[in-house]
């Protein structure tokens, strides 16, 4: 399974063009600045762009193809559609906000439940009340759930945490990770929040005025020093790790990966569980001898990959760590007083309450 997209659209001063080949299961985050094309993309894949171009494939079914004169309408398109704003009817309760979203399907061709839509987004006991009783992320998570209760082939988020609080935020997220790991359909995700994108993202699209710059695994783009994205205070990599202990005493789990084992500030996760975690480059330092005495719980083995100058009188490094790729944000005059270069075996260290899980 797959997501075909060849799209053109051209308005005056712009122009969306890409070529892309998605996977037809996870989550593909469409990342870039404001004014980039994300949400125009996300609007051709849904039909709302009716003077776009191209062709167009979701899981072998076709939706546009100009060389065949076809093109589905939108309220035949199996997608699912959640803006910045949840748009919620107002005048009608959450349970009849979900009924709403069911009733697009007939009941032969029904994917989701209803009763799984709620589970997912953990609304049950949301569902007699009115929109205007809800928080702005209760409200999403209905929004989600109203369209996931159409059955849709693919699922279409636009920026949904974009108008919420941090706190709001971080009680969204939690679901969205869930409906990642326990759906079996694909997700476009239009973000230009990098903390989203690293905790969600199993491939990334990378879009600038238009046109892609790079698409492929998002672990990998995250960190290819070629790509603006692996530089600046935000740059970081993504991990993924296997949950193998917990210290009751002092609230710290231990998990393992490739590179070894990492004492992490993270004490609800069952023992087994994987576990993606954020490690920004900042929070990397470096040294040639393994440290001991010192309050830094997080020393690993590294060998360094490639350097590329950063911001001025910084310079990025990229580490192979047991297969992985870590990132350090150091000082050139770090740089030269260590005298890395490529091949250089180290020791990387991370603060664990730097750690973002």
């Amino acid at each position: 399974m797959s997501i075909r997209a060849r799209l053109q659209r051209n308005y005056p001063g712009f122009a969306l063009d890409v070529d892309l080949e998605l996977p037809g299961r996870g989550v593909t985050a469409v990342f870039g600045p404001s004014g980039c094309g994300k949400t125009t993309l996300l609007r051709c894949v849904a039909g709302l762009e009716r003077r776009a171009t191209g062709y167009l494939s979701v899981d072998d079914e076709v939706w546009q193809d100009d060389t065949q004169q076809r093109f589905v309408p939108v309220h035949r398109r199996a997608l699912g559609y959640v803006f910045q704003d949840a748009s919620l009817f107002a005048h009608l309760n959450v349970e009849q906000n979900l009924n709403y979203g069911m009733q697009r399907v007939p009941a032969a061709l029904r994917r989701v439940s209803l009763e799984q839509s709620i589970d997912l987004l953990g609304i049950a006991h949301l569902l007699p009340r009115q929109p205007d009783a809800l928080s702005g992320g209760e409200r999403q998570r209905v929004a989600i759930a109203r369209a996931l209760a159409s059955s849709p082939r693919i699922l279409l988020l636009d920026e949904p945490l974009a108008a919420l609080d941090a706190a709001r935020k971080a009680e969204v997220l939690p679901y969205l990770e869930k409906l990642h790991s326990e759906l079996d359909m694909p997700v476009l995700y239009v973000s230009h929040a990098i903390d989203e994108v690293a905790r969600l993202a199993d491939h990334l699209v990378l879009l600038e005025s238009g046109k892609v710059t790079a698409s492929g695994y998002a672990d990998d783009l995250l960190t290819r020093l070629d790509l603006s994205l692996a530089h600046g205070d935000t740059a970081g990599a993504v991990l993924t790790l296997t949950v193998s202990g917990h210290d009751e005493q002092d609230h710290l789990s231990t998990a393992s990966f490739s590179g070894g084992v990492m004492s992490l500030p993270i004490h609800d996760k069952d023992i087994g569980q994987r576990l993606r975690i954020r490690v920004q480059a900042r929070d990397v330092s470096l040294t040639l001898q393994k440290q001991s005495g010192t309050s830094i719980l997080n020393i690993l083995g590294a060998t360094v990959r490639a350097i590329a100058p950063d911001s001025p009188g910084q310079v990025m490094v990229s580490l192979d760590v047991g297969g992985c790729t870590l990132l350090a944000r150091i000082t050139e005059r770090s740089a030269r007083t260590l005298s890395l270069a490529p091949g250089l075996s180290l020791y990387a260290q991370i603060k664990g309450v730097a750690i973002l899980g």
